[in-house]
């Protein structure tokens, strides 16, 4: 199976749905303080997410320096990309590669409830027309969705925790 340093988010631009790549890279902070960093993404939201991963799932990420890309020099505002950027960061903090064939498409609350995104129909089919084979959702995105009218793989999560689960095991 094919992975790569990147996650896959599925956004909106205004009405257009759009797939663009997230990268996340974790290490030890060696000067001390820990380092945030964030290039297309607003700094303050992704510290907001770093706090949700350590007080609500239980990583250890105040430790490390954090640095965040959305890949093409895109700036990004649809709070939908959450769950990809936490899964980047996640996948580099293992050490363990996303599947290239996966994206992702939630909003990430503070006590780390994968929150349903507006579009998502769109977001789904633009992923699979793209070539992807799974895609992770919020389970609150359900209402209204038909599973059945497409042909990629669609996990509906609830918690970051499952997403970790079914990620990495």
């Amino acid at each position: 199976m094919k992975t790569w340093n990147g996650v896959a988010i599925s956004t909106m631009e205004g009405l257009r749905p759009l797939l663009i790549e997230v990268q996340a890279l974790v290490s030890s902070a060696v000067y001390g303080t820990p380092q945030r960093s964030s290039t297309g993404f607003d700094l303050r939201r992704l510290t907001m997410l770093l706090a949700v991963l350590e007080k609500r799932c239980g990583f250890r990420l105040g430790i490390k320096d954090v640095f965040l890309n959305i890949a093409g020099g895109i700036k990004v505002e649809d709070p939908g990309i959450d769950l990809a950027l936490v899964c980047a960061v996640l996948s580099s903090n293992e050490d363990m590669p996303i599947s290239a064939k996966t994206c992702f498409a939630g909003e990430v609350g503070l006590s780390g409830e994968i929150r349903p995104v507006n579009r998502i129909d769109q977001r789904i089919s633009e992923a699979e027309k793209l070539g992807f084979e799974h895609i992770f959702i919020s389970k609150y995105n359900k209402k209204g969705l038909d599973l059945n009218s497409y042909s990629i793989k669609i996990t509906m999560v609830g918690k970051i925790e499952e997403v970790f689960s079914l990620l990495f095991g």
